[in-house]
């Protein structure tokens, strides 16, 4: 399957054959960006707060690596999730910064992002830039990295890499998912979509590499055909 280097557009929801086009939502915060210490802790309960505050923005490490070493969130019907599930606008910036799962830890995926897959502009609107998601593993579950199960997610300069699932080894999305300068890479689908599987709403890829991801870089919910 062939890398993806340059815009992409997968089909998005409506009309069979449809192109969409999705523009981030704007993100409206009650909370000052609050910096956030090179620590499993400090990260988990940034989330918690920032979620509390109705949004925030976080300020991440430069060149840290946030290794998690157990699941934060119960998670929803998609099961544990490394950090407290996003339910709200919650922005994170990094500097070439990782959050990624300890080797020796149970399965868990990274990130959870919870809302009405219908209605992107609510609850959970994820924005990663210089950010990347590792190691994750749903097990049987989607979304290894991320599950975009409502809300949306953007990333910029970031990307997934190297986690597992049945659906979506990297990312599985119900909603909006838009990605810029960014990668899904080294990631692995026991089911469909080794690197990003789109059940639900639209998929933007801007100067992003998908690829070397296992048994394919990206997969819809049939019958639509392979976007890549």
């Amino acid at each position: 399957m062939r890398a993806i280097n340059m815009l992409r557009l997968l089909f998005g929801a409506g009309a069979a054959g449809a192109l969409v086009f999705t523009t981030p939502a704007a993100h409206a915060y009650t909370a000052q960006a609050q910096a956030v210490p090179c620590n499993e802790t400090a990260l988990a309960n940034a989330v918690n707060a920032a979620n509390a505050a109705g949004g925030g923005e976080l300020i991440l490490a430069p060149f840290c690596t946030y290794t998690l070493t157990s699941a934060h969130s119960a998670g929803g019907s998609g099961g544990p999730a490394g950090l407290p599930r996003i339910t709200t606008p919650i922005t994170m910036t990094g500097q070439f910064t990782k959050i990624t799962r300890a080797s020796n830890a149970e399965a868990f995926r990274i990130i959870e992002v919870d809302g009405p897959s219908q209605l992107p502009s609510a609850h959970g609107q994820l924005a990663l830039t210089s950010v990347t998601v590792s190691n994750g593993d749903a097990g049987l579950g989607v979304g290894g990295g991320i599950a975009a199960l409502g809300g949306s997610v953007t990333f910029t300069r970031g990307g997934v890499q190297d986690s597992r699932a049945s659906f979506g080894g990297g990312i599985y999305t119900d909603t909006a998912l838009s990605m810029t300068a960014s990668s899904v890479t080294g990631n692995t689908a026991t089911s469909d979509g080794g690197g990003i599987f789109r059940n639900d709403g639209s998929v933007t890829l801007l100067a992003t590499n998908v690829s070397a991801n296992t048994p394919n870089n990206c997969a819809v919910k049939p019958p639509l055909p392979s976007p890549c």
